[in-house]
């Protein structure tokens, strides 16, 4: 059987987040380079992007520590050799809500299917937002895996999506280094 060009799109803060319930959210300790590895599996693994929302410091110690964080875990992401595409944080209400990133994962989507990048995309990520592009891909002949988690499935992107994969804590913990 011929190998897949597997494209790996992390939604950051849908992983961070489901990660946190799992009480698995120290990204720093992650050891990504393995855990796209096991997503792709025998295939060819092409591009791997992490999605988030750029934080900016507006001089408090609450965004200050966030930038720093952030910047860290770029440097981390950059040693395990993925790349990172930064949407932005808007604050209101004193919470801070992410902009752009559901578009740029999108817009990544449909490129690597219209310009024929990869054959087949895993998508880290339970964002419904995402179904136009995945139908679309789905329909130029993509396969677009779902890798969602066992304790929080979304079964809109199950009934959508080509495969599905539902991880479970005990498949992470080998991915946290201590």
């Amino acid at each position: 059987m011929k190998q897949k060009r597997c494209f790996v799109i992390i939604d950051g803060s849908n992983f961070y987040f489901k990660l946190k319930d799992l009480e698995l959210h120290h990204l720093i300790n992650f050891n990504f380079s393995e855990f796209v590895q096991l997503l792709v599996g025998k295939n060819r693994f092409v591009d791997a992007t992490y999605y988030i929302g750029k934080v900016k410091t507006d001089h408090s110690d609450k965004t200050k520590i966030m930038h720093a964080n952030q910047q860290r875990l770029f440097a981390h992401l950059s040693k395990h050799h993925i790349k990172y595409s930064l949407g932005y944080l808007l604050k209101s209400d004193g919470k801070f809500h992410e902009k752009g990133v559901d578009v740029n994962m999108a817009v990544d989507i449909l490129v690597a299917t219209y310009e024929n990048l990869c054959d087949h995309i895993i998508l880290v990520s339970s964002d419904t937002d995402l179904l136009p592009a995945i139908k679309k891909s789905k329909e130029k002949g993509k396969t677009i895996e779902y890798i969602g988690f066992s304790h929080s499935p979304s079964l809109a992107m199950i009934a959508n999506c080509s495969e599905s994969r539902l991880l479970k804590k005990e498949d992470l913990l080998p991915f946290i280094n201590k």
